[in-house]
Parts: structure tokens; C-alpha cells; sequence
């Protein structure tokens, strides 16, 4: 998660924590292929040839797999208040959806977490839209968002779930 002020403008932008780079990942497929081709054209040559096409398919499995989980940790929510207004948008790699609300009618609605491992759940709303912000974070993310947004927008909503304390 990163914040950024420029003149009036507050940028907040939440994304799931990535472990690595998709660069890292391409150099990690490939040495993972070199010995597993290297066995499978070995094999081959020893006459079992049918070992190839599996080789390839776990291989090919493998960088789908690596490939979609980095797709999944390009999703972010751009959170961006400035004077008058709030801009949310959605997204992976640009924004999918976009909401925008007058900052004067808008307000941060907070539930608290019903288990301790779960962060609140927040929303920024007004009085015909609502829309969740930091679904996809961890607890202390979750907590760091919302002393962020808790600084540019009032509170419209708080609820008592349980005995727990924000």
C-alpha cells in the first residue's frame, strides 16, 4: 500500500502484497525447465519418447499458474481525494470501474472484524452508492487504510459487531 500528497490531491493506493516480480518468476520457470527438459530429452534419446509431451504440459502448467497468481497481485484500488471530490477506481492494470463522489456528501463506513485474524471492513459511500475499498488485504493493510482514509473523510458509519475495539 502506498500514499501520496501532491498540492490538495491525497493519492492512497491498495494492492495485495506481491513476493515477486514477474521477472523472478520467469527466471524461476526456467530453472525449473532446464533439468526437467534436460531428463526428458535424456529419456527420449533412451527411447522413451512419451516422457516429452508430459514435460511439456507440466512445464506449460506451471507458467499459467505462475502467471495467472501475478495477474491476481496486479489488482489495486486507487483511492484519490482532492477538495471537492472522491475518485475510486478498480483494477488490475487500469481501472475496470470508477466511482466518483462529492467529498462533502461522502463518508467512510467502518465494521469491525468478527474474528481477530480479519480487518475491518470498509467502505466509502454516499447516499446512493457504497462501494468496499480493501477487500483483498490483510489485517494490519486494512488497519494502515483506514487511519489513511480515516484523515481525509469523517466516519458516516460505525458498526458494533461483537465487543471489538477498533
Amino acid at each position: 500500500m502506498s500514499s501520496a500528497q501532491k498540492d490538495d490531491v491525497h493519492t492512497i493506493i491498495a494492492r495485495p502484497d506481491h513476493s515477486s516480480t514477474w521477472r523472478n518468476n520467469l527466471w524461476l520457470l526456467a530453472a525449473i525447465a532446464v533439468p526437467s527438459l534436460g531428463a526428458a530429452i535424456g529419456f527420449a534419446f533412451m527411447g522413451a519418447w512419451p516422457i516429452l509431451p508430459f514435460a511439456g504440459a507440466e512445464l506449460i502448467a506451471l507458467g499459467a499458474a505462475l502467471y495467472y497468481v501475478n495477474w491476481k497481485l496486479q489488482y489495486r484500488h486507487v483511492i484519490t481525494l482532492d477538495p471537492s471530490s472522491v475518485q475510486i477506481d478498480i483494477g488490475h492494470y487500469a481501472p475496470r470501474r470508477s466511482w466518483q463522489f462529492d467529498r462533502n456528501e461522502s463518508s467512510l463506513a467502518v465494521t469491525p472484524e468478527k474474528h481477530h485474524w480479519e480487518g475491518p471492513t470498509l467502505a466509502i459511500h454516499n447516499r446512493e452508492q457504497t462501494v468496499e475499498i480493501g477487500n483483498f488485504l490483510n489485517r494490519d493493510d486494512r488497519l494502515r487504510l483506514l487511519s489513511l482514509v480515516k484523515k481525509e473523510l469523517k466516519v458516516g458509519t460505525h458498526s458494533a459487531v461483537g465487543s471489538r475495539q477498533l
